[in-house]
């Protein structure tokens, strides 16, 4: 066997976690993102998606999809760069642009490829990128992708930026770059003072929004805009697979700085542009999210009825100030069992283990939809304390037994 072979078949962690029926991941749904989901012909309370808005099934979203399919086709079929770019992807960047109250945007195929080719577009080999350790994947393959040099500091630790800010050279570009909103505690991170120690620095920001969008903000406008700071913070990008129901993701700031990227982002140049369904899914979710501000608003009722809830029963949820709410177990098994158990009594919850989390910190990601009722919410919470009970009181089995 050659070496390559060898090591994919010495690859066993998920073929021993579905032998002890503790495999929580790749779950077939059988319908929509929904508060509710069809598996194994089971409907399910679905308390793990991104859908905070819960647009996805929205009439206005699946009428645009089905309009722009019908005038441009199911595809673009060419990057932006070349063939791709439709007056619908033109009209999306004005709109995206002027939703954060910036000058400017493009939009990627991915919110993935965003960071993957901007970070890398905008800094060289003499340069620095700052980064939170707790930010997105997406963020990290950026760096790794870039000549820069990448620096970490401790997770919305100020005196620790500072402490990184001073090894850098001033007459280098810095390039601080941390998420809006962190993807798995839920956290916001601390925009305010991180932009006070760029300014003193001499450094730019970019701020991943991936998670802040149409959650936090004036209309949902993201984590720059919740701290009135829209204008100083240099570059926001977002996604639309969350809020905005769709596929895709942007980039915005000033002229200068898009018509840069739109040039030198290899993960735009060289990736097909989006299709028209996606462009105009987006393109109808900002319509809604103008219209009917009250999504966002009981988006919040649900979120401070949950946290409510979990902290009555004891649950620890950290420090989360947002529709995500990190339950913190512990251990990889604990935890992968419970989400097992809690799929077999319907709800569908996200186990995050190590690397993705501190080690024995891994946790149950609880994140809610504005069209959460609250007694789906009370039947979910239920069902958290009677699974934590059988778990606490049955002896786990080891991965080595």
């Amino acid at each position: 066997m050659r070496r390559l072979q060898k090591k994919l078949a010495e690859f066993r962690l998920p073929q021993i976690f579905k032998q002890k029926g503790i495999y929580p991941f790749y779950h077939s749904l059988e319908s929509g993102q929904d508060t509710e989901v069809v598996l194994n012909g089971k409907k399910i309370l679905m308390f793990g998606s991104n859908s905070y808005l819960g647009l996805t099934n929205h009439p206005k979203l699946k009428e645009a999809a089905h309009n722009a399919i019908e005038k441009y086709g199911t595809g673009a079929s060419g990057s932006r760069l070349m063939n791709g770019n439709l007056d619908l992807h033109d009209e999306l960047e004005y709109r995206l642009a002027k939703f954060v109250g910036k000058p400017a945007a493009t939009v990627f195929s991915t919110g993935f490829q965003v960071n993957v080719g901007t970070i890398p577009s905008l800094v060289g080999r003499n340069d620095f990128i700052i980064i939170d350790d707790k930010n997105h994947a997406s963020i990290i393959e950026g760096c790794r992708l870039a000549y820069a040099k990448t620096l970490k500091y401790r997770h919305n630790d100020m005196e620790s930026l500072e402490t990184v800010l001073k090894k850098t050279n001033k007459d280098n570009i810095v390039l601080i770059v941390v998420d809006g909103v962190f993807s798995m505690e839920g956290d916001l991170a601390k925009l305010d003072k991180i932009i006070g120690l760029a300014e003193k620095y001499n450094a730019s920001v970019m701020v991943d929004d991936a998670h802040g969008l149409g959650v936090v903000g004036k209309g949902g406008a993201g984590t720059a805009s919740h701290y009135n700071l829209s204008y100083q913070t240099d570059l926001i990008m977002g996604t639309f697979s969350k809020s905005l129901a769709s596929l895709g993701g942007f980039v915005a700031s000033d002229f200068e700085t898009i018509n840069y990227i739109k040039h030198k982002a290899r993960a735009l140049l060289f990736s097909a542009s989006i299709p028209p369904a996606s462009a105009a899914t987006v393109l109808a979710a900002l319509d809604i999210i103008r219209d009917e501000p009250e999504r966002i608003d009981h988006l919040w009722e649900n979120t401070k009825y949950a946290k409510r809830c979990l902290l009555q029963e004891g649950f620890d949820i950290g420090n989360s100030a947002t529709p995500i709410i990190p339950i913190f177990i512990g251990e990889n098994i604990k935890t992968y069992t419970i989400a097992s158990l809690l799929i077999e009594n319907g709800v569908y919850v996200n186990p995050v283990v190590h690397p993705a989390v501190d080690k024995d910190k891994a946790i149950l990601r609880f994140s809610l939809m504005a069209t959460h009722t609250k007694e789906q919410i009370n039947r979910a919470v239920e069902q958290l304390v009677k699974t934590r009970a059988i778990v606490e009181s049955t002896k786990l089995i080891s991965m080595e037994s």
